[in-house]
């Protein structure tokens, strides 16, 4: 819930920090398939300047989405495509509108597009 205290992440630095293991089931419930996010992996929400009027870094619902998304990007060295599946699926999960998320993980996806 946006505004409600965490129990798997604090502020660090200019980011976050995990305090516990994010498992994240991969495609269907029950495929058996898990991301898991270890504790102490720093993450942040980058967001583009132009769109720091429209999207908080700091809004709650974006933290869990983020840090699968770096965990799987930078540590796993998943490619942008495959790394935004799992970031779409967790901010569906956490209340983030359809338009909206359309917008974020089109971001995520063409970001440093090579």
């Amino acid at each position: 819930m946006p505004g409600q205290p965490s129990d798997w992440y604090i502020r660090h630095g200019d980011g976050y920090l995990t305090t516990q293991q994010i498992a994240w089931e991969i495609g269907a419930a029950g495929s058996g398939l898990f991301l898991y996010v270890p504790a102490d992996f720093p993450f942040n929400v980058s967001i583009p300047w132009w769109a720091l009027p429209v999207f908080s870094r700091h809004d709650p619902r974006y933290l869990r989405a983020a840090a699968l998304h770096d965990y799987a990007l930078h540590r796993l060295g998943w490619g942008r495509v495959s790394a935004a599946a799992p970031f779409s699926e967790a901010l569906r999960a956490d209340g983030v509108s359809r338009v909206r998320r359309l917008a974020m993980v089109l971001a995520v996806t063409i970001h440093k597009w090579r």
